[in-house]
C-alpha cells in the first residue's frame, strides 16, 4: 500500500544556498502521512475527532539529494507496520524518479488526553485497508 503526495518547492522553502532545508523534509512527510491515511478513507481530523491521536515517537530521514525551488517532488508513503499501541510508516521523497530523501516515523497511540492506549479495532482494520488515490 501506497500513497502519492505531489508538492511543488515553494520559495520559502529553501535556503541562501538555493535548496530547500532539510527540516522541510520532515514537513513533506507529515504532509504523505496524512494524505495516507486520507485515501484510507478516514482523515487524521476524523482520527482525533474519534479521540485517537498519533504523536511521534521517533523519525529518522537520510538525504541522498538536493531539492530546489519550483520543482515538483513526490513523497511516497507506506505504511511500515501497525499494532494496537503504536503505527510506524515509511517513506520516499523523489523528483522524477531520482530519490531525494526516505525516511520512517513511528508513533504511538494516544488518546485525546495525551495519554497512551490502545487503537480501537476498527482503526486497526482500516490500516490494512489499500489506499484509493485522491
Amino acid at each position: 500500500m501506497e500513497s502519492l503526495t505531489e508538492i511543488r518547492v515553494r520559495y520559502a522553502e529553501t535556503d541562501a544556498m538555493g535548496i530547500v532545508h532539510h527540516s522541510h523534509f520532515i514537513v513533506w512527510m507529515e504532509l504523505g502521512r496524512s494524505d495516507f491515511l486520507r485515501q484510507l478513507g478516514m482523515s487524521y481530523a476524523e482520527w482525533e475527532a474519534q479521540g485517537v491521536k498519533l504523536p511521534v515517537n521517533g523519525i529518522g530521514l537520510t538525504y541522498r539529494a538536493p531539492a530546489r525551488y519550483d520543482e515538483l517532488v513526490q513523497v511516497r508513503t507506506t505504511l511500515k507496520s501497525a499494532t494496537r499501541r503504536q503505527v510506524a510508516f515509511s517513506y520516499r521523497i523523489e523528483r522524477d524518479g531520482l530519490l531525494l530523501a526516505e525516511g520512517e516515523s513511528r508513533h504511538l497511540v494516544a488518546g485525546s488526553d495525551g495519554r497512551a492506549t490502545v487503537l480501537p479495532e476498527a482503526m486497526l482494520n482500516l490500516l490494512s485497508r489499500p489506499v484509493t488515490p485522491l
